[in-house]
């Protein structure tokens, strides 16, 4: 069955109304359209956007959640229309109950690995508030240290994505403090982070300040090597990577991002599926509305993970994030200096492409990893967060050894906006 016109209209203003007034209004806005209700009575001008959304579980990335096995059962419109009216019913999947962490005062919690502290925390700014947590090794006793920050997934939250990523038991190893920010349900009814808003990607406003103030915060109560801040996420998360390092370069020495997309690809929702979706930027760009990953004003070196299989993020995505990041050493550039491939396996896990890209001076200023048969998931995992592959190359580890290469330069570089 194909969906109507004037339904995928109304499905494209539920998904703005989610974004604007959360899950309650949205759910409002789905049960009229499923009524054939069109409060609106205007649906010209609006984008087609029923060619970018094939399946319903591939869009869940951004504003709803997915369970990764969920992906082949739903094909058609029929389909569609069945999950929305679960939706409606508040009948999504478990991933839409869970519970955004709690805002409170900071306090003491048992580490996973019982040796650091794991604290809770707000932020507060102009652009609203925001939880986090933040891990403390063991061996910290005021001198200088470097700082991580870990930005978590659609549906996930900092205690999921610090189980999965395991990376307070390497901070520990590493002796390294590391933050988890949280997104609020409020932000997004699925807890993505709004990577694709223009009011959220763009120095001093929406999250990406919030984000960069959590991580002042930090600095301010602690004793970080502020030459040494670092940024990683996951899918979502990895996005909003990508925003910080075009708009705090003064911040951030390096960056991480693990089956994420270049920055200010897309505007609004749909624009986001579409660049999820989109192997040639500029092809799509015509159609969808995507936009082309323009090189940042600066170099950010960048280490980056995907999966080829990925069905959520398209891997192109990563290749884009390389080439935003470091142009002048893509391996397509007649700049680049040096670039070597490495191809290897996992003791009984998943084979794995590592391309590095170097500079002048033979130091490696981006790596890329692509991980064969790997989906949209944190390669190297641990079963115990959510979104992991535990048959691939340990991401958490080989991230901070990246980081660990790479200082920030006391010229401060041009943010991009």
């Amino acid at each position: 069955m194909k969906i109507d016109e004037g339904f995928l209209a109304q499905m494209r203003e539920a998904t703005q109304i989610l974004q604007r007034e959360g899950p309650m209004a949205a759910t409002a806005a789905i049960q009229r359209a499923l009524h054939g209700d069109n409060a609106s009575g205007n649906t010209a001008g609006q984008q087609d956007w029923s060619r970018f959304l094939p399946k319903a579980p591939e869009l869940h990335d951004v504003t709803t959640p997915h369970a990764p096995d969920d992906r082949a059962n739903v094909q058609s419109g029929d389909n569609l229309r069945t999950r929305l009216r679960k939706f409606a019913r508040g009948k999504w999947p478990d991933a839409m109950a869970r519970q955004e962490v709690e805002d409170v005062e900071v306090h003491e919690a048992a580490d996973l690995a019982g040796k650091g502290r794991f604290l809770s925390g707000t932020c507060t700014n102009q652009a609203g508030t925001r939880a986090y947590k933040l891990y403390i090794p063991s061996g910290y006793t005021g001198q200088q240290l470097p700082l991580v920050v870990m930005l978590h997934g659609c549906t996930q939250n900092p205690d999921d994505f610090a189980a999965g990523t395991a990376m307070n038991a390497v901070a520990e190893d590493n002796q390294c403090f590391v933050v988890y920010p949280a997104q609020s349900q409020n932000a997004n009814g699925s807890n993505c982070w709004n990577w694709f808003n223009a009011g959220d990607y763009r120095r001093d406003n929406g999250e990406a300040s919030i984000i960069a103030d959590i991580t002042r915060n930090i600095i301010s109560e602690y004793k970080i090597d502020t030459s040494r801040i670092y940024v990683a996420g996951l899918s979502a998360g990895g996005a909003m990577a990508t925003v910080m390092a075009a708009t705090y370069p003064d911040l951030y020495a390096a960056i991480g991002v693990h089956s994420g997309l270049p920055y200010a690809v897309a505007h609004d929702v749909p624009s986001a599926f579409a660049a999820m979706k989109s192997r040639k930027m500029k092809t799509s760009a015509r159609k969808t509305g995507v936009k082309e990953a323009k090189p940042l004003g600066h170099v950010m070196p960048v280490i980056m993970f995907h999966g080829d299989r990925d069905a959520t993020v398209d891997p192109s995505n990563g290749e884009q994030v390389v080439a935003q990041c470091v142009p002048q050493l893509d391996a397509g550039s007649s700049k680049a200096t040096s670039v070597k491939v490495e191809k290897d396996a996992v003791p009984n896990g998943r084979t794995y492409t590592r391309t590095l890209l170097h500079d002048a001076q033979g130091k490696a200023i981006a790596e890329k990893w692509i991980v064969h048969g790997a989906g949209h998931a944190w390669s190297g995992g641990s079963s115990k967060g959510s979104y992991t592959d535990p048959k691939g190359p340990d991401a958490t580890r080989e991230m901070l050894r990246f980081f660990y290469t790479h200082r920030r330069s006391q010229v401060e570089d041009k943010p991009d906006a």
